[in-house]
């Protein structure tokens, strides 16, 4: 039988692979004298995704460092977050939450029998609560609350009530569920110091927090359950693992807001204390890394390929996800996830009072539309209008584009540029090269035609999705029929604001950092 882990040895266990810790001091005084007890909490909103693995492996941290470990599945968080789960699915969501998290830490090997698992609304309807409730609410301002929620609660125009509230229930949280210590994300930074400030005005104690960084997704921002393209749901087939690994953006080399490289430091290595990239002997064979550093410096020197390192990934993240799709295969769990997580028909669309009124065959989730960089710039061997250029997309090998751009842009203007791509239209030949997608471009409504690539904003990286304001969620159709024309009826309202803007019916073309644009052509069209 191992030793127990002294203080310094827990504080380690406790501390790994964190970004932030706020109360370092308090944290190492609690562990000199007992074990600490503290709470990991999750708002039962989106079917969790491979990224939830990282907290799991965290709490499994928390439990070798033997803290007091518990989970709570905040039900009437998720309600009052712009209700994102309607409180007809509250009761259902919050099963599956409680089935699919348990699942997660079995097939980690965390024991079940350590962890408390509590839900919100077993406390937070209580009288004593809900008066707590309204004492923080005499003390805290709008604007304290509004801001400790920026990045947690989903921000829109006109702001309900209850996004207000949000940040005070998960500060009161701590007090009710009688811990030393809260764990999140850093997105929860803004809550965290809104808990520390305020809990004292009511004789509450300051807690400890700690945070994980956030892991970026699979298109390089933040792993979302809104954003298909940019995660794997725990219950995808091998097949739509390997498809969605394949999009992933892994750009050779490149170490920053990879998401692939980030889900083996924060969860594969954690947990196995090794990785073994898998390659042909050609390439050198199988290699084991013991240190994630080892690792990153192999990749940035592009010794690992992306693509033996997704594959790696891919046969590591299936055999975590083996024993939670043989959970869910038995009639009753199936049950329960359609359940909870019913396909939105148009009626139920409409009744909810969302914008998105178009039939469902033409909304631009549809549309694969991300960030590129042009690789190389070549004129066509048999058609003078036309550049074939290779672009990188985020994927293993950059993509095969053919643009009919001769004539309006320089090829060394296109040269290293970062363009927007349509990537699921069904490839085609043109003059005998086929071109794998469309480089967006702005286009004068007069004479002489003018034309620009469409930019996307400063700092994007190659493979990041573009989206049209509004329409976040969706996954792209694998591949656009050309009989439904579902580009060009879309097409039809694409335009260039008198901001120079690219719009779909007046709302913009985004990335998570900010909109696409032109230099110049005011009111022009987009093909």
């Amino acid at each position: 039988m191992e030793p127990a882990p002294g203080p310094q040895e827990k504080y380690q266990l406790i501390t790994r692979n964190l970004q932030e810790v706020l109360g370092e001091d308090k944290l190492m005084a609690i562990l000199k004298e007992r074990e600490l007890k503290i709470y990991w909490g999750t708002a039962t909103t989106g079917k969790p995704h491979v990224a939830y693995f990282v907290p799991m492996s965290k709490i499994a941290d928390f439990l070798k460092a033997g803290c007091e470990v518990t989970i709570l599945f905040a039900d009437l968080h998720a309600y009052l977050d712009n209700m994102k789960a309607p409180w007809e699915l509250l009761e259902l969501r919050t099963r599956y939450y409680e089935h699919v998290i348990k699942a997660m830490l079995e097939s980690i090997g965390v024991p079940l029998e350590k962890l408390r698992f509590v839900r919100g609304t077993d406390y937070q309807l209580s009288k004593e609560y809900t008066l707590d409730v309204y004492r923080l609410s005499s003390v805290v301002t709008q604007h304290d609350a509004k801001k400790a929620g920026a990045e947690v609660v989903k921000q829109v125009e006109h702001p309900l009530l209850s996004g207000l509230l949000y940040p005070g229930l998960q500060a009161l949280d701590e007090e009710y569920l009688k811990v030393d210590a809260q764990f999140g994300g850093v997105d929860q930074r803004k809550i965290f110091t809104f808990a520390e400030k305020y809990l004292p005005s009511l004789g509450y104690a300051k807690r400890i927090h700690l945070m994980n960084p956030m892991v970026p997704g699979l298109t390089g921002s933040k792993m979302s359950s809104s954003e298909e393209d940019s995660k794997i749901d725990l219950l995808d087939r091998k097949e739509d693992v390997k498809k969605k690994l394949k999009k992933a953006f892994c750009e050779p080399g490149n170490v920053e807001n990879n998401g692939v490289l980030s889900f083996i430091k924060h969860v594969l290595f954690p947990l196995k204390s090794e990785f073994v990239v898998l390659r042909e002997e050609k390439w050198g064979g199988n290699k084991t890394y013991t240190a994630y550093e080892g690792l990153e410096k192999d990749f940035a020197e592009q010794v690992v390929h992306p693509g033996d390192l997704k594959n790696s990934v891919e046969v590591a993240l299936n055999k975590l996800l083996d024993p939670i799709r043989e959970k869910f295969n038995c009639p009753e769990l199936k049950k329960l996830s359609s359940a909870a997580y019913p396909t939105p028909s148009k009626a139920k669309t409409a009744e909810k009072g969302t914008k998105n009124s178009e039939p469902e065959d033409v909304v631009p989730s549809r549309l694969d539309i991300r960030v590129g960089k042009v690789i190389s710039v070549e004129k066509h061997p048999d058609a003078d209008s036309l550049y074939v250029e290779k672009i990188d997309v985020g994927e293993a090998e950059p993509r095969t584009v053919v643009s009919g751009l001769v004539h309006f842009v320089p090829k060394e203007q296109l040269q290293d540029r970062l363009v927007v791509l349509l990537c699921n239209l069904k490839p085609q030949k043109m003059r005998g090269v086929e071109s794998q997608g469309m480089v967006l471009c702005a286009s004068s409504l007069g004479e002489p035609r003018q034309v620009e690539p469409l930019d996307p904003p400063a700092g994007c990286c190659a493979g990041e999705r573009v989206y049209v304001e509004g329409y976040e969620g969706g996954e792209p159709d694998e591949e656009l029929k050309p009989k439904k024309k579902v580009f060009e009826k879309l097409q039809a309202d694409f335009r260039i604001s008198e901001d120079c803007v690219a719009q779909w019916k007046q709302r913009n073309f985004l990335t998570k950092l900010g909109t696409v644009s032109c230099k110049s052509l005011k009111g022009g069209s987009i093909s």
